[in-house]
């Protein structure tokens, strides 16, 4: 994917206007600067930022344009604080960088409840009217999310080296997803979850014995695409953005953790089982 479209599901829905807006947002622009640069109102150019987090099920403006930044290289941490000087154009690498091992742990954990949703609700305005309308008539062909993927482990610790973790999802036609996950842990250890969500972006909760997130919800901007957050207790844990290859027999995961001073990304990669 390309470092203007990096995402190519989550921006499908967007406007011009509104990636433009974003992508400014992500060189370190403020409202009031972009809103001066194209010549628009502050209200104009929040409603734009409005409407784009109502399409992708992103709650942040920020959050959402840092995942529409996101390069390909992500192996070093995103840091905007040398902000570009807001005169001049972008010309912004993120990088991205590991968590270190106990971030691994916790990801292990509450990876496999990522594909079950994003918390943040919100109504469609008529912008976006036909979004859900393509999703609708993607119900009817083979979803390339459905079926088991397996966790690709390699690049982990051999000592935290998880024995299985592996995601089934089952599309039903009233359009909500059964997610069934189980985790095998290195001392042998199972966990296991299942949760039913629609795609309309309502939390829903989790059974099972993972006691590290009780809630999950989804939305589906495209076919092969999910965006999604975690939560605890009514707090974000994280969104994750899913994309399945284009042959549907490999699929990335994109992270945003929340609740740092600074905010990074992660990428991990699931292998089709079925």
């Amino acid at each position: 994917m390309s470092a203007t479209d990096p995402i190519p599901g989550l921006s499908a829905c967007l406007t011009d206007r509104e990636l433009e807006i974003l992508r400014l947002l992500a060189a370190g622009h403020t409202v009031k600067t972009i809103a001066a640069r194209l010549e628009n109102s502050e209200t104009a150019i929040n409603e734009r930022l409005r409407s784009a987090r109502r399409k992708t099920g992103v709650g942040s403006s920020r959050e959402l344009a840092r995942l529409l930044d996101t390069p390909e290289n992500c192996d070093k941490n995103i840091d905007l604080s040398n902000a570009r000087s807001v005169g001049k154009d972008r010309e912004h690498t993120a990088a991205i960088g590991a968590r270190g091992s106990k971030g691994m742990i916790v990801m292990l954990i509450t990876i496999p409840l990522a594909a079950a949703g994003l918390m943040l609700a919100a109504a469609p305005s008529a912008e976006q009217a036909a979004a859900p309308t393509a999703v609708a008539s993607a119900a009817s062909q083979p979803l390339p999310l459905a079926g088991s993927w397996s966790l690709d482990t390699s690049q982990m610790p051999a000592n935290e080296r998880p024995q299985r973790v592996t995601i089934a999802f089952d599309a039903a036609p009233d359009g909500k997803w059964k997610t069934r996950v189980e985790i095998v842990a290195p001392d042998g250890s199972r966990r296991y979850s299942e949760s039913t969500a629609a795609l309309d972006g309502v939390a829903v909760p989790i059974t099972g014995n993972m006691d590290f997130i009780d809630s999950v919800a989804l939305r589906q901007p495209a076919p092969d695409t999910l965006v999604m957050t975690l939560g605890k207790a009514g707090a974000r844990v994280s969104t994750r953005v899913y994309t399945v290859a284009k042959d549907r027999e490999s699929m990335t995961e994109t992270i945003v953790w929340s609740g740092n001073s600074r905010e990074k990304l992660e990428t991990t990669h699931f292998n089709r089982m079925d």
